[in-house]
């Protein structure tokens, strides 16, 4: 944790260096005002660590007010990085075109391209915050022949990444279920990350999810961020939440289908997973449910479709660029060998910046239908 903290920091301030470098030509003269700016910026680099402190010491509203501040300037501040970084580039490129060959480009400093920048991001940013409450519905049909000739579509609703916790409570849970009623759901999974925060003491959240309830029941798996919450509690409030939470366990609903699903922490393709899903092979169609979207050769072929979260899609671009390297399963459907397939979903919520950019949230609808229909 301490490694953590040090490397957190240390970015987190370089970050805040960069941007105070490229903007500073536009400070005021006045001395109280620049040391009011830099305090600012001191406090922001320290903001996400003391909200959680005050959240962990009991004070709800000094926690959630610093973290309402702090993550929006989190977002703020890395599309001000990414700007500032181009033009950090141009003008070392310019410069290397001076000195190599005499042409002269103008320098992207001073106080009207930094002027410019700020129009730009502040743009941008205030997109990302429309488009992270402007959640889409993806429609996934999937055709098989396990499920019984002639049968009515099982319609699964997938959420995933909610991060519930201290900038988004009731009013955005609200939202979800809502929109998740209004797609009559069979069956509903959460693919992890539902919180971002120890909740056991807000339990009208949990009231709220329990209003949802499909004929077939809401299925969840942990992901990170519920070991970040504290397992014990995350597992908790999905029990409360009417969630039959599957941590290396399976529930089989006869004659339709097994729905299997894994922790977090468990390694793709380990014995245990292998052996959850060795036992499921009894003909009918196997979801399969795991936070991060990792497939293992070793269990590919033994379900049908794996549904996932964790990568938000990138959430902010030029993120994507970064996390679809990490992640080649990195959002929407992909067919894999031996007849398996997974599903990654963008996310419900946020992490971190409550603003998206060229990744807006969803709520996921995968029609499972039999080919022996009409």
């Amino acid at each position: 944790m301490l490694r953590f903290i040090i490397v957190f920091l240390t970015t987190y301030g370089l970050m805040h260096t960069l941007f105070f470098l490229r903007v500073r030509v536009l400070l005021p003269d006045g001395r109280w005002l620049r040391w009011g700016c830099f305090l600012f910026l001191i406090y922001m680099v320290f903001a996400p660590m003391i909200c959680h402190t005050f959240e962990r010491m009991g004070h709800d509203l000094p926690a959630r007010m610093t973290a309402f501040v702090g993550y929006y300037w989190m977002g703020f501040l890395l599309l001000g990085c990414a700007a500032a970084l181009l033009m950090g580039i141009f003008d070392l490129g310019a410069w290397g075109l001076r000195t190599i060959s005499n042409v002269h480009l103008p320098p992207l400093s001073g106080k009207k391209p930094a002027m410019v920048m700020l129009c730009i991001v502040s743009t941008c940013w205030l997109y990302g915050i429309f488009e992270a409450r402007n959640m889409k519905m993806e429609h996934l049909r999937v055709e098989t022949d396990k499920l019984p000739d002639h049968a009515d579509p099982l319609r699964i609703v997938q959420i995933s990444d909610v991060h519930l916790g201290l900038t988004a409570r009731d009013k955005k849970l609200k939202a979800i279920t809502d929109k998740v009623q209004s797609l009559s759901p069979d069956i509903l999974v959460c693919t992890g990350d539902l919180l971002d925060t120890p909740l056991h003491h807000l339990p009208e959240l949990a009231a709220i999810f329990q209003q949802i309830r499909p004929r077939y029941g809401k299925y969840a798996v942990t992901g990170n961020h519920e070991y970040y919450a504290g397992l014990v509690h995350a597992v908790d409030f999905m029990e409360k939440s009417g969630f039959t939470v599957l941590r290396g366990t399976a529930k089989t609903i006869h004659p339709l289908i097994n729905i299997a699903g894994i922790d977090d922490r468990v390694k793709a393709g380990s014995a245990e997973e292998t052996a959850l899903l060795t036992s499921l092979q009894n003909g009918l169609f196997t979801l399969f449910l795991r936070h991060q979207p990792v497939v293992s050769k070793r269990t590919a072929g033994l379900f049908d479709l794996q549904l996932s979260g964790h990568t938000h899609g990138g959430q902010i671009f030029p993120l994507h660029l970064i996390t679809s390297r990490i992640y080649p399963f990195f959002a929407g459907y992909y067919e894999i060998q031996k007849g398996s397939a997974i599903y990654v979903s963008r996310g419900t919520g946020t992490w971190g910046p409550p603003i998206r950019i060229l990744a807006p949230p969803e709520i996921t609808l995968i029609e499972l239908t039999s080919s022996g229909s009409d």
